[in-house]
């Protein structure tokens, strides 16, 4: 604990001139000193009261004020952007960015607000869960897994070639490779629902190989000890021991959606005959529930609450689910969607912007060709194989994750650092604008003959239940 004191060019008389940042740090208040706490990480948390010896309730006013902060300027932000035709995501990103330490500054708590809108991830991919249907994952699985694995292994064999041509270290490089084969799930699976494509076939593919990356980090972070040069034996055991874990905690899943979920979700129906309120705070804390323990056994949040969606999404009650839990997961999807953009440092990449337009033209051409070229070798057209290449084609938030990571081991540093965070940023606030030219791209190569019309290419299509197809 050390105490931070007032700013020593406090006049004799105790003021100072207006600063705007004074509106929203709360440092004008007449309290004595701030106290700090700062963590074994470095993560500094800002301790707003005291102390008490006897139970009181308290108040985390900073926190409050982070929030109101964050959440104002997000709706700010997508209002604009929606007024001027363009995502939301934008919005949010850029209203992040701006109130962000790289920005005005106006965020005194950031671990804490990050932290905060984690719970933004976990509701969305509780949502995306209910969403999913099991016979359509039974007709992607071969593509998003396999292709999701073959993937990350092209990505880390062309950089780990590149390092070693370019005289870097070889395991830098598999770094790279790994880092940038992390596509974005928040992002697309936002823009997929916006468009109602998450139920389409190039969005089950894309959406399937998302969750498999979601989770094979847990993978990387167990490979991470072993490029950093612990023993290779040692990062083996631990990802062997993570692959069982895995399989562990989805039998167990598998056996509670048939035997507990629905009773469960039964009884929540019964006792809440008058109101929602109980079932809707019953399957938030299954989610949470779900997710926690996953977290617990070593795996992510992320894939304990799509679990949990997905054990749900095999009942009777899973449109119910979803429109309970809908306007939760927004709130915290905006807020999730504005912390990334906190991470932006608008300076640095105004100063750098030549060097990251060409690395991040550089990442969309490579991510989209691979990723294309990989979903067409399972027969899927080229039309669906391009659309998933184009969404797969940015870097995901949780590579900020992945980076800090590797950078407390010592895996990369100085200036490369900045560079995949400073691209991995820049990708995030272009990936809907992106997005939105994927209509226009698609018609230009109808026009130039790149792929032939929809019309008269067949496709693969999602078996139904009762044996008929349903279209792309």
């Amino acid at each position: 604990m050390r105490r931070v004191k007032k700013n020593d060019t406090q006049m004799a008389n105790g003021t100072r001139p207006f600063q705007l940042q004074d509106v929203f740090s709360l440092e004008n208040e007449e309290s004595e000193d701030m106290a700090t706490l700062i963590d074994k990480k470095d993560n500094v948390f800002v301790m707003s009261n005291k102390k008490s010896k006897y139970p009181i309730l308290q108040v985390d006013l900073r926190l409050i004020s982070d929030l109101v902060v964050a959440i104002v300027s997000a709706a700010i932000g997508g209002i604009i952007f929606s007024c001027l035709g363009q995502p939301v995501i934008v919005g949010y990103l850029l209203a992040g960015s701006i109130i962000g330490p790289g920005g005005l500054n106006f965020i005194s708590e950031m671990v804490q607000v990050e932290t905060f809108a984690q719970f933004g991830v976990v509701f969305l991919l509780f949502a995306l869960g209910l969403e999913f249907s099991l016979t359509k994952l039974r007709v992607v699985g071969p593509v998003a897994v396999l292709g999701g694995m073959l993937q990350i292994v092209i990505f880390m064999c062309l950089c780990g070639i590149i390092a070693a041509l370019c005289g870097a270290k070889l395991s830098e490089g598999v770094f790279v490779g790994s880092f940038l084969s992390i596509s974005s799930t928040a992002v697309v699976v936002k823009f997929l629902t916006e468009r109602n494509s998450s139920i389409s076939l190039h969005g089950q593919v894309t959406i399937g190989t998302l969750i498999f990356q979601d989770c094979a980090i847990g993978l990387l972070f167990a490979l991470l000890p072993v490029l950093g040069g612990n023993s290779v034996v040692q990062g083996m055991i631990s990802m062997g021991k993570l692959l069982l874990v895995l399989f562990v905690y989805l039998t167990a899943a598998s056996f509670m959606s048939w035997s507990f979920v629905p009773r469960f979700l039964k009884l929540m129906i019964q006792l809440s005959s008058q109101t929602n309120e109980l079932y809707q705070l019953a399957a938030v804390a299954f989610c949470l529930l779900s997710a926690w323990c996953s977290d617990k056994l070593g795996l992510s949040l992320e894939l304990g609450s799509f679990v949990a969606g997905v054990m749900i999404s095999t009942t009777d009650f899973a449109q119910h689910t979803l429109e309970q839990v809908e306007p939760i997961r927004n709130l915290f999807t905006a807020l999730f969607l504005s912390s990334i953009g906190m991470l932006i440092h608008v300076h640095f990449l105004w100063n750098h912007v030549d060097i990251l337009l060409a690395s991040l033209i550089l990442v969309i051409v490579v991510k989209t060709t691979i990723a294309a070229t990989v979903t067409k070798t399972f027969g899927y057209s080229i039309r669906t194989s391009f659309h998933v290449g184009v969404l797969l084609a940015q870097i995901g938030e949780f590579a900020f994750v992945l980076l800090s990571r590797a950078s407390n081991l010592h895996l990369i540093e100085g200036k490369m650092y900045l560079l995949l965070l400073g691209t991995t940023a820049l990708s995030l606030v272009t990936t809907p604008l992106l997005f939105k030219l994927i209509p226009n791209i698609m018609n230009l190569g109808i026009l130039l003959q790149w792929f032939p019309s929809e019309s008269s290419t067949p496709n693969k299509r999602f078996p139904s239940e009762n044996g008929k197809s349903l279209n792309d």
